[in-house]
């Protein structure tokens, strides 16, 4: 039995999904039973689809069978892969960041500690400095320890200016001195790299909310994007954090970060699903070049893996 749990790991979600749920080859054709929807939903919900995302899957193949339009396992897999894709879908651009009608776009960088969220800010500076774009950093993460200092860092490797306080500082005056040091210099872009805040410290929530009215008052407008780094591997609590996060300010997409291969994949269905937000880019790595654009097809085809 160890032998076979640990083999079963060693599968992909597609392959799974054929040794456990669809039990016989004639599984598909004489239909789907109880059993066979059951342990399919089982595995769709280890995978961190969660149920409702797992709810709306297996009643998709379900109705399929049943109407006879799924007649054979690639059928069945190429029908979950249609209904994964449009569960996923998003903007046709993802990777387009708006653009301000007159003065700097100021994009505002959301998340809690530990999702990699000061990293990520530093991917998206390199992505818009390589389409052209003017970029200022704030290091608005006044809070914890040695967050301006990361940015910093970042800020000389990527040869761009960084805008600080003093630690413990507010982080609306850092945004604000920001957008004045863009103006000064010609940027076009403010990338604000908010307090790692708990979604449960409402005082915490409250200073994201006076960063945003601070910025709205000194660019008309402001802030253009709020993007919202969720952590890929920790399932629906990242839905939980953005939802309290929505309540705060509402994210125009999200960030999922981690997903190097480990990450349980099902957990980005989810998060799009329970939410209502575009999945926007997905961190892949740690280095500053591995951040990419969300594509729902290539995820989806990724996720439930090879067919054989």
């Amino acid at each position: 039995m160890a032998d076979d749990r640990l083999s079963d790991k060693k599968l992909n979600l597609w392959q799974r999904i054929k040794r456990l749920a669809l039990t016989d080859v004639n599984a598909v054709m004489r239909g789907l039973n109880a059993a066979d929807l059951e342990a399919m939903e089982r595995l769709l919900i280890e995978a961190d689809f969660g149920v409702p995302a797992t709810m709306e899957l297996t009643e998709t193949l379900e109705e399929g069978v049943r109407k006879g339009d799924l007649k054979t396992e690639a059928d069945l897999r190429t029908a979950l892969e249609r209904r994964l894709t449009s569960l996923l879908a998003g903007p046709e651009h993802p990777e387009r960041i708006a653009r301000a009608e007159s003065g700097p776009t100021v994009v505002l960088v959301v998340g809690v500690n530990g999702v990699g969220k000061t990293t990520t800010v530093a991917k998206l500076a390199r992505r818009l400095t390589r389409d052209g774009r003017k970029v200022v950093l704030a290091a608005a993460d006044t809070y914890r320890a040695g967050a301006i200092q990361q940015l910093q860092i970042w800020a000389e490797r990527l040869k761009l200016p960084c805008v600080a306080g003093a630690p413990g500082g507010d982080p609306a005056a850092v945004a604000f001195d920001a957008i004045d040091a863009a103006v000064a210099r010609g940027a076009d872009t403010v990338l604000v790299d908010t307090a790692g805040r708990l979604h449960t410290q409402e005082g915490l929530m409250e200073e994201l909310r006076k960063l945003a009215r601070v910025v709205a008052r000194r660019i008309p407008g402001a802030p253009h994007e709020v993007l919202l780094v969720l952590d890929g591997t920790v399932g629906q609590n990242a839905i939980q954090q953005g939802k309290l996060f929505a309540q705060a300010i509402p994210p125009t997409g999200v960030i999922v970060t981690k997903l190097d291969g480990s990450a349980r994949g099902g957990a980005v269905t989810a998060l799009r699903r329970e939410l209502g937000i575009p999945i926007r880019f997905l961190g892949v790595g740690e280095s500053v070049d591995d951040l990419e654009p969300f594509d729902p097809q290539r995820f989806a085809t990724h996720l439930l893996g090879e067919a054989a």
